[in-house]
Order: C-alpha cells, then structure tokens, then sequence
C-alpha cells in the first residue's frame, strides 16, 4: 500500500504476542486482511478500513494526536502516555499488575520508605504519581528494556514492572512491596476519528467476538414439571429458549451459560434430572 486513504485508520501492535491476538481478534470479527512482507500497512478487504502497524508503546500517543483513529494496546501504556483517547473496549486478554519490587532482603515495608531512593522502571509517569500519593519522591531511572537485574548491577534500590506469576521476580530475589494497578488489553479511539460510524460497527463486531469467547450454549432435555427449576439454574442471557418434544413431559432447552460456570451447571441440572446436555463453543454472537 503506497499511500493512506482517509479510511478508518487503526493501529495494531507491529509484532509480540498482542500482534497475534489483535489480527486473530479482526479476522474472527471479519475484517479480513493480508499483511505481506511485515509490511507497515494493510487494508481490510470489503471495507474503508487501513490498518497500520506500530509499537505498542506509540499507539495510545498517535491515537491521541489524530494519526490514527484506534488501536490495540495496554491500558498500563495508555496511563503512562497520559493519553487523551476513550476507551472503547476492553479484550480480557493481557491481564497484568504493575507492582513496586526490592530485594528479598530489603528492609522496607511501605511505599513511603522510598522517598529519596531510586527506582528503575519503563513507566516513570505511573510512578511518580504512586508515590506522590505516599509522600514519597524518588529518582527516576527510566528504562525501555528489563528492568530485574538492575538492584543486582546497583543501578536501583528498587523497581517498577509489569508482573504476571512472580516466577521472574522469585529468580532475581525480589519480592512486591506494593501493587501500583491491574492492567489488561484495550482498544482505544480518538473522538475526533475520520469514520465515528464505521467505529462504532468495528467494536461491534469485536464485542461479537469477545463477549462469545466468555459464554458457551448449553442445551438439555428436562421434564416439564421441573422446567421452573431449571429456569432458575440457567437463566440465560435474557431468558432461556424452551422447547417442545414429542413426549409432552420433557422440554428442551437452549441457553447461554458462561463458560467458567458450565461444569457446574451441568452437575446441577443433572442433580436435578435434566438429560441429554451438550455444551457447544460460541464463535460469535450479537447480544
């Protein structure tokens, strides 16, 4: 692609895991492209949409200026950017916590301990904010790559960073003094993008996407008399989908039921004497 077109721009992460799961997002959405050569464009087949490919780290910056209109990225970076963008959705995808970190042995107890020290980290704005809050006012070693082994070479006294199990922390003999904030996945848009409506159906059809990733359609035969019962088990999204069989003192029913409850569900309604439940994967949905 030569040269962008006033389309509908969004931003995606140009490689790393969010790469991955911000394409795979648009294709099971269906906005089908191809990205040739690791190029830094691509247009969406069907539809005035280009998609530009950044670091994940410009992205809540460029959608704040105007050069692009959304993006994927992580709301921790979007904090950091202190960048003027809404939220428009978040992926339940890329939950992390961003913690405060000092060796095992360390004698601090509490953020406001800090006042004075230094600290490393790739998220300086955060921070300083955090510890503003905690009367604390420490120097700043700002760095774009890991930041664990930096107390080890006596860059630190102490460290910022994203944290997932612990298992990195637990290998460089640190420990969390205190959690600053949870993050996760978001798509973010400037108000003043080039194609509000053609935005807005973008995040529905990702909401499709998202939304069916949580729930399963759960289907079983119950007797009549305990279709009350079931009801109440299964609920629904709005309201459960009966059915009639041949034999009048059984119903069916079709229901969405979210995925982490279906186990136990299932048990209840067997428990209760329903028969012939199936779970099946939702790939889309309209809700």
């Amino acid at each position: 692609m030569g040269q962008l077109s006033n389309n509908l721009r969004i931003g995606l992460p140009s490689k790393g895991r969010l790469s991955e799961l911000s394409g795979e997002l648009l294709l099971q959405a269906g906005l089908n492209f191809r990205r040739q050569n690791r190029g830094l464009f691509a247009k969406v087949k069907g539809l005035p949409i280009d998609l530009v490919f950044l670091r994940t780290d410009d992205i809540p910056t460029l959608v704040a200026e105007g050069a692009i209109d959304m993006g994927f990225t992580g709301s921790d970076l979007v904090e950091e950017a202190n960048a003027n963008v809404t939220t428009r959705m978040r992926l339940g995808v890329g939950r992390c916590r961003l913690a405060i970190c000092i060796p095992d042995d360390s004698p601090i107890r509490s953020a406001n301990e800090l006042d004075g020290k230094r600290i490393a980290t790739s998220f300086p704005h955060i921070t300083k904010a955090y510890l503003g809050q905690h009367n604390a006012l420490a120097h700043m070693v700002s760095l774009s790559g890991s930041v664990e082994v930096m107390i080890q070479l006596g860059v630190a006294d102490a460290i910022v960073d994203l944290v997932e199990t612990g298992s990195t922390l637990a290998a460089n003999r640190l420990r969390i003094l205190e959690e600053i904030g949870s993050y996760e996945t978001i798509l973010i848009q400037n108000d003043a993008c080039r194609d509000s409506e053609m935005a807005d159906r973008v995040v529905r059809r990702l909401e499709g996407v998202v939304i069916a990733r949580d729930y399963s359609l759960l289907e079983y035969n119950i007797p009549t008399a305990k279709l009350a019962d079931a009801e109440k088990i299964t609920p629904g999204f709005n309201s459960p989908t009966i059915g009639t069989l041949e034999d009048e003192a059984w119903r069916s029913v079709r229901v969405m039921v979210r995925s982490s409850e279906v186990i136990d569900v299932m048990e209840k309604l067997e428990r209760l004497g329903a028969s012939a439940i199936f779970q099946t994967t939702i790939s889309n949905c309209r809700l």
